[in-house]
């Protein structure tokens, strides 16, 4: 049963023996240490010469394949393999992480190089397209990235000596590759007739455009600029594959074994063959040389390093030896010495000595070897091979006793009898035979009884019982010596084993996960003393079990290294070691076992961080140490947010249903509602599953957020002001340090985090992009540039964001487990911690990635679900409160104290200048000092202790406490039920806000003649709620069920309340009590309506589809209404009292006559002429247009229509209140849409005088009032609500030339058959890649077609006359037919700047001349100028270009210097198709561009670094011109097709709002061609010309006036 925890033991990686030479090249290099840095495997390895000492680098999760060192060698850069490999940048010294860089290359990462000054790296993928990525890798940010080739690249290098410029090479090809801004753009190599085309290996840079290239044949290619200058022949016999350059020149080794020193002028110096040497052996090929003064370092192909001393080159010292390719099963452990052996199928047999960490002896056997065995005297070693015989050597001098071939089949295990007498040998044919040592191994037995290949050998103490298991997971035993199978268990009960390495057996159920089949584990060895079991899987992964280990999914601790599967492990004689091999990676592990004593003296070494951590996640099996989750959090845990319609996706849904509209829409359609409505209050607030959400601003207000609204509230006046940016449940909030921004994050598919000013309301920036499913943690970092966010997505992703660029600095996955809270270090803003489910972790940012560690518990507690969690007075010191009510007290990553704080978990924390308060599910808030040595004070929350004058009524004493907040002398606290509470010091309580507790809110009600309502909820209460200024709760009741509905009579003066198990009540409305009550029906009551005038009847409706009909006041049932196929879901009465209108869940409108409940047919023509006293129906002609195009998806669930029977209004699915005109006839009706609400509204009700809109959150449990603002009030305020969704039809405006440009498709260039030869040697007609049509019916191999003879004579200088260059002189003609403002004056108009084709032209006024910008490869489309003076005559053009793939055929948009025609940036876009709007902002520092691909997608890029800051579709339809504001850098305006839009850039989110048509006469949207901006500085005017010829103009988003203009259609405003 000790198999609950993990043992309490320990591993430590102690040796690594071997060296990753195949399939990798130039990855050994000396460090400034003079240490040698290599990898094998999964771990990087820093190797001391004088030390015989090995240092590890354990933060990859995969076997690594590349590695670079820094320029100052003593950062190594090293890249993996993997689904989603990543690049660790680390120090040697010290190895640990500095960065990671990650998400961008897919399959693994293949080449790294670092720039001259080591600021930036570069990377090659090994995806299809070999993708080169270049890295600002400090920040871990990727600055550019490009298609490699269509072919494996082998090498890159920066040029050391071109700023800028790379070289990269491969199969076929070498590419050169110049970087500006954010594009890489590649010219291919020219081979010429100097050399032949081949695959290059290697490369090196060297001054004066040279570089040097070794070859696939053993030459070297020296090139210069692009071109192929000369071979230097036969450098070697064969491939060349690695090339060093050093301050002496250049060493180069190959595949003939031998290495070559050159000098700087590539003149041979010397050459040293290996394969002559006394270490030296035939077939010996060079995979990586580093030559540094006089020492070469040597890695070759079978797994040596060499080192050789260049003036006795003849005498190399072998530093490293490993086994070669083949994989590695065969491990054996000497029983009385500290020997290891192991034997591969390189056919090597090897012994190691764990004590000096060397190779003893090596002995070359004719088969693969697959297992080992030493007998217990030590003189035999058993060798079984892959063709079925098995060897045996006398160890002293490997020479060979016997050799036996009885079987077909691989020998995969074999071992010795404990007493030394019999060989047991396991074949792959199911059968082990048995042999007799002494009689030179004649055969004594045979078993028999597998039905699969034998996995495991294992003999009982005695030698007279063997247990085997096989490939099927049987585990059977057998009488020795001959080989009985025994079927009695109790036979084998008593049985000792010798040794445990069977995978199968009661004592080892423990390492087996739940769920999993029988053959990942490979290996497993007890170490009976040390009751410790280790295990070997094919996922890489060593593990440590306690033994016995008898229940399935054991706790352990893991250890990797190893990348594929680790074949086998054993514990060395005398189990200080254990030894594990792997088989892909052909490596040998020693791990030094550390015992419980010895651990903690060692504790004071900080444990070594990888990024998998030693104690694992998955070692969790049923909890059964931790105590049972508190229900409170347990239901926290079941929440998921996933949504079935994310708002996200409606755009998408819309299209989908546009079709079906077509038809639809052949009626005019009403226009939408003149009156608006504004949000006015908000009752509740989110306690039920969020914490440490409620807080004071600068100036004292609260706040806080519920459903999709973050509510500032002022409890001065009692009024609130709303941040409406989100459009989903808002999950947590934080606080800027200066108190004056917000950050809040919300649910979605790819949720947002917004932060905003709380004085403006207005949002500063908006991040997404990481999350999925919701953003759960939100913190600020104490200086406030940073922030950190948790996502609700299954790996809980960490991101730590610069949120006023909107930038992702770092990403990390947290935990499988959920995460409550992130804090960010106040001292160290590196540095930030995650508190969650069964977890504590300390992070640190690396890069683009975090490291985590989780929190060392030691003896002091138990892994505990922290709930909350702060820094305290030192970076070391945090505190976290945990589930079962403690307080833990952490220095660095270790547990110190636990103090106990509150009965039930601890919910809150707050850390204060000297000292601490807490909050807890007690309802308790306690004040601490600055240790957590005593409390100083605590305050119960009780209903005794409310403030005289307090607002509302506390549901019950001692509430579960969520947030707490202390400010301005007071304590802030939040409760699960949806108060706020504000706690004075001297302990008197006052009630602020509150809402309704968990459960779904139906029931609304509103008052015939007072601004009250009633509201009815499944947490069962019943509300009462002030509607005037007080804005308070009235009254509430307990209710013994939740209930779904209730109403109000005509007087006033009673209540229904219709409850969930089917019976209703009536109330008394001002005391609440109980008049009287009913229990007729089993279902939900759904709906309650008394009849108008004096109220005699009351209807009730019910899931179970009846309607009772009640007399009042003789309260008997009168009738009853059947009939309906479906339960009822909205009921009416008509004015006379006679009349119920009914809707079901099957949308059926019925029709029934009161009190009998007789069903009535009536034409739907009559339904409108007949006077209804209320209408909360959604069905019918008469709102047919409330139903939205998206109407399978999403329901309508809630109407109500104001007694002046004008305007209706809607609640529905998606969270939308909605205002119709009414009758709203026709479908798809047009409406104003208002977001505050998350999911469904469940109701939505007018007040009696229609001045307000009371609207139910069904999941949120809020009540919002809307105050009703009539047509023609209008504030100016920015308007939240959005026009509908379908542009009708009828929207005039139409011009040939318009419509033909909107329907131009550009044909690109770089798709088009290339009608011209493209080969000339022009420096700007690059090398491009041939097309498909040229590569014709050539075979595959030949990626690059030898270039057509008669063009080759121009390309290296040979001695005929050169052919003359053409310069061109003049251009006629400039674009116009399609393209607009791309005419400017420069220089005071002595200069005209314009575009034709794919070239810029300067023209000079006075001299006609004109000069040109040649480096589009396309056409031109738009043209801006820079007007900020700091940038003067900088241009910017965007030209047509292929798919967004970022290759050199891609649209782009070229920054240059229109004097001098340099080129300052080139941004590749994203725009497929185009670039077809371009504009510089205020500063002249962003620039603004728009594409031609369907989404017509804006994106904002800071121009100078290359950068993208944010991006976003802009309109369905044609985009023509977007121009930022002349005196801003956010804000700009976009115009074209039937559409005008307001942008502003917010961090890295753009948001945009439409223009909206005010109420002039017949004003429709049109077809927008131009815009420019009013000087008018306080009302901000943006002018539009549009087709049918008159100019508008907009003073921010409304149109002011529209002023005729001369025909036919103006495209440019000036």
């Amino acid at each position: 049963m000790a198999a609950r925890s993990a043992p309490s033991c320990h591993l430590r990686l102690e040796w690594v023996y071997g060296y990753r030479g195949h399939q990798c090249r130039n990855n050994l290099y000396y460090t400034a240490a003079k240490e040698i840095v290599y990898f094998v495997a999964g771990v990087g390895v820093v190797y001391s010469p004088r030390e015989h000492r090995q240092k590890f680098y354990r933060g990859h999760s995969d076997d690594i394949i590349s590695l670079a060192l820094h320029p100052e060698r003593v950062l190594v850069a090293t890249g993996q393999v993997g689904k989603e490999p990543y690049i660790c940048v680390w120090d040697s010294y010290t190895v640990q992480t500095i960065s990671i860089l990650k998400d961008v290359h897919t399959h693994g990462i293949a080449c790294l190089a670092f720039d001259l000054d080591g600021q930036r790296l570069v990377s090659v993928g090994l995806d299809s397209k070999n993708a080169v990525c270049v890295w600002d890798w400090k920040r871990g940010k990727m600055l550019s990235m490009a298609p490699g080739h269509t072919d494996r690249i082998f090498d890159i290098s920066w040029d050391l000596y071109q700023p800028n410029k790379l070289v990269s090479c491969g199969v076929k090809h070498i590419k050169f590759w110049s970087l500006c801004g954010n594009a890489l753009t590649p010219k291919r190599g020219v081979f010429g007739k100097t050399g032949d085309l081949q695959t290059i290996l290697c490369l090196a840079c060297a001054r004066d455009e040279l570089t040097y290239s070794g070859a696939l044949n053993g030459d070297i290619y020296v090139w210069k600029g692009i071109n192929l200058i000369r071979t230097i022949q036969g450098a070697h016999t064969a491939g060349i594959f690695s090339m060093n350059a050093c301050e002496e020149g250049f060493a180069t080794g190959g595949r003939d074994g031998c290495i070559r020193l050159w000098d700087l002028t590539f003149k041979p110096i010397t050459v040293i063959d290996l394969r002559e040497t006394d270490q030296g052996y035939k077939g010996l090929s060079v995979r990586s040389v580093c030559w540094r003064g006089d020492h070469i370092l040597v890695g070759t192909q079978d797994s040596e390093i060499f080192e050789i001393v260049v003036h006795e080159r003849n005498k190399p010292f072998l530093i490293m030896q490993g086994h070669c390719e083949g994989e590695l099963w065969a491990l054996a452990i000497h029983p009385t010495k500290p020997l290891a052996v192991t034997g591969s199928d390189d056919r090597s047999v090897r012994i190691w000595s764990l004590v000096d960490h060397a190779l003893i002896a090596r002995c070359n056997m004719e088969e693969p070897i697959r297992c080992a065995a030493v007998n217990v005297d030590g003189i035999h070693l058993a060798l079984g091979m892959k063709d079925g015989s098995f060897t045996v050597l006398r160890v002293r001098d490997m020479t060979e006793v016997v050799h036996i071939k009885d079987r077909k089949e691989a020998i995969h295990e074999l071992k010795y009898s404990p007493d030394g007498t019999y060989l047991a040998v396991g074949c792959n044919d199911s059968s082990v035979d048995i042999y007799g040592v002494a009689q030179r191994y004649k055969k004594f037995g045979e078993c028999v009884g597998s039905l699969s290949f034998i996995t495991h050998l294992d003999w009982s103490s005695d030698s007279r019982y063997l247990q085997t298991n096989d490939g099927n997971g049987k585990r059977l035993f057998y009488r020795m010596p001959g080989g009985k199978e025994v079927t009695n268990k109790d036979e084998i009960k008593g049985v000792h084993w010798a040794s445990w390495t069977c995978v199968s057996g009661l004592e080892v159920n423990g390492i087996w996960p739940k769920y999993s089949d029988i053959n990942d584990i490979n290996s497993v060895d007890g170490n009976y003393i040390g009751q410790v079991l280790v295990t070997a899987d094919d996922y890489g992964i060593i593990k440590l079990f306690r033994y016995p280990c008898l229940r399935k999914g054991a706790k352990f601790k893991k250890y990797i290294g190893h990348s594929a599967h680790v074949t086998n492990v054993r514990w060395s004689h005398d189990y200080q070691w254990v030894i594990s091999i792997g088989g892909a990676d052909h490596s040998v592990f020693q791990w030094k076992f550390i015992t419980e004593r010895k651990l903690k003296d060692t504790l004071h070494i900080a444990p070594q961080e990888s990024l998998a951590d030693s104690n694992s996640d998955e070692s969790d099996s049923d909890l059964s140490d931790v105590p049972e989750l508190d229900s409170e959090i347990e239901q926290e845990t079941q929440l998921t947010y996933r949504r079935q319609v994310y708002k996200e996706d409606l755009p998408q849904l819309k299209e989908q249903c546009k079709e079906k509209q077509k038809s639809g829409t052949s009626k005019r359609r009403e226009w939408a509602p003149g009156n608006s409505i504004r949000l006015h209050f908000v009752h509740g607030y989110r306690g039920y599953d969020c914490r440490s959400n409620l807080f004071y601003t600068q100036i004292g207000e609260i706040v806080y957020h519920v459903a999709a609204v973050g509510v500032i509230y002022n409890r001065q006046q009692n009024t609130q002001r709303f941040y409406l940016g989100h459009d989903d449940d808002i999950l947590c909030l934080a606080l800027h340090p200066l108190k004056d921004y917000v950050a809040t994050g919300q649910v979605g598919r790819d949720p947002s985090i917004h932060i905003w000013d709380t004085e403006t309301i207005k949002p500063l920036s908006i991040l997404k992009g990481y999350h999925q499913y919701g953003v759960c943690a939100v913190d600020f970092s104490a200086d406030g540039k940073r922030l950190a966010s948790v996502g609700i997505d299954d790996g809980h992703t960490i991101v730590l964001w610069d949120w006023k660029k909107g930038e992702k600095l770092s990403i990390a996955r947290g935990s499988k487990d959920k995460i409550f809270v992130v804090k960010m270090n106040p001292y160290v803003p590196d540095k930030l911690i995650t508190a969650g489910i069964k977890h504590m972790k300390f992070w640190r940012r690396a890069g683009g990635g975090l490291i985590g560690r989780k929190g060392y518990i030691g003896t002091l507690g138990k892994n505990d679900t922290m709930m909350c969690a702060v820094y305290g007075w030192t970076e070391e010191m945090a505190f976290s409160g945990t589930s079962t009510g403690d307080v833990c007290i952490w220095r660095d990553v270790f547990l110190v104290k636990t103090v106990k704080a509150h009965d039930g978990p601890v919910f809150s924390m707050h850390a204060l200048e000297k000292g601490f308060v807490t909050g807890g599910k007690d309802g308790v808030v306690a004040l601490w000092d600055d240790s957590f040595e005593r409390c100083l004070k605590t305050y119960a929350i009780k209903r005794a202790a409310l403030a005289p004058g307090s607002k509302g009524l506390l549901l019950e004493d001692n509430p579960s406490i969520r947030a707490i907040s202390l400010g301005h002398g007071h304590i802030l606290v939040g409760t699960k039920n949806g108060e706020i509470l504000e706690v004075d010091k001297s302990g008197p309580v006052t009630l602020l806000v509150q809402g309704h507790m968990e459960g779904e809110v139906w029931g609304l009600a509103t008052h015939p003649y007072l601004p009250i309502c009633a509201t009815v909820s499944d947490d069962k209460t019943l509300r009462i709620w002030d509607l005037s200024p007080s804005h308070c709760m009235l009254a509430v009741r307990k209710l013994k069920k939740g209930g779904r509905c209730c109403c109000f009579s005509p007087d006033g003066k009673a209540l229904a309340v219709g409850l969930n198990d089917g019976s209703f009540l009536m109330a008394n409305a001002d005391t609440l009590e109980d008049l009287v009550s009913f229990h007729h029906r089993k279902d939900i009551i759904s709906d309650i309506r008394f009849s108008p005038g004096s109220g005699k009847y009351l209807a009730v409706a019910s899931h179970d589809s009846f309607i009772d009909i009640y007399n009042v006041m003789s309260s008997k049932r009168v009738g009853i209404c059947k009939g309906a196929t479906s339960y009822i879901t909205h009921i009416d009465w008509d004015i006379r009292g006679k009349l119920l209108q009914v809707n079901t869940g099957a949308k059926e409108q019925l029709f029934f006559e009161a009190p009998r409940g007789k069903k009535q047919t009536i034409p739907s023509v009559e339904v409108e002429k007949i006077g209804w006293a209320s209408w909360t129906s959604v069905l019918g002609l008469c709102c047919e247009g409330i139903w939205p195009v998206i109407g399978e998806v999403t329901d309508v669930t809630a109407s109500c229509l104001t007694s002046d029977k004008m305007i209706l209004a809607t609640g529905d699915d998606l969270g939308f209140v909605k205002l119709f005109r009414y009758p709203a006839k026709g479908k798809f009706g047009k409406f104003k849409r208002y977001v505050a609400h998350s999911t469904h509204v469940t109701n939505v009700r007018w007040t009696y005088d229609d001045s307000m809109l009371v609207t139910l959150g069904g999941a949120d449990m809020s009540l919002m009032v809307w105050t009703n603002e009539m047509e023609g009030y209008r504030e100016k305020r920015p308007c939240d609500s959005e026009e509908s969704d379908i542009d009708s039809e009828e929207d005039g405006g139409y011009d040939s030339d318009v419509t033909r440009e909107n329907e131009i498709s550009y044909t690109i260039r770089a798709l088009s058959t290339n009608i011209r030869p493209m080969f000339g040697i022009k420096p700007h007609l690059q090398q491009k890649e041939p097309s498909v049509d040229e590569r014709g019916s050539r075979p595959p191999v030949s990626r690059a077609p030898p270039q057509p003879e008669k063009l080759q004579t121009n390309n290296v200088g040979k001695k005929k006359r050169p052919i003359e260059d053409l310069v061109l002189e003049l251009v006629f003609g400039y674009r116009g037919r399609d393209c607009r403002n791309n005419v400017h004056y420069l220089n005071d108009g002595d200069d005209i700047i314009y575009h034709a084709a794919s070239v810029g032209i300067l023209h000079n006024v006075a001299t006609g001349t004109q000069s040109f910008y040649q480096e589009h490869n396309d056409d031109i489309l738009c043209l801006t100028v820079n007007q900020h003076p700091r940038f003067i005559n900088i241009v910017a053009t965007g030209q047509v270009g292929d798919s967004a793939d970022m290759s050199a055929t891609a649209p782009s948009i070229h920054i240059w210097d229109a004097m001098n025609k340099q080129t300052l940036s080139i941004l590749r876009c994203y725009h497929s198709k185009g670039v077809c709007s371009v504009s510089f902002s205020a500063t002249g520092k962003l620039l603004l561009s728009v594409g031609l691909d369907p989404e017509h997608t804006i994106t904002i890029w800071r121009w100078q670094e290359g950068a993208k800051i944010a991006s976003r579709a802009g309109h369905n339809q044609r985009i023509f011109v977007a121009e930022f504001r002349p005196d801003s850098d956010s804000q700009f305006v976009s115009v074209g097709v039937k559409h005008v839009k307001f942008w502003t850039l917010a961090g890295r989110a753009l948001l945009s709002k439409k223009g909206l048509l005010s109420t002039l006469e017949d004003a429709r949207m049109q077809t927008m061609l131009a815009v420019a901006f009013g000087a008018v500085p306080s009302v901000e005017m943006s002018v539009c010309g549009k087709i049918t010829y008159c100019v508008e103009l907009w003073p921010e988003l409304t149109m002011g006036l529209c002023l005729p203009c001369t025909p036919p259609c103006e495209t440019d405003l000036l």
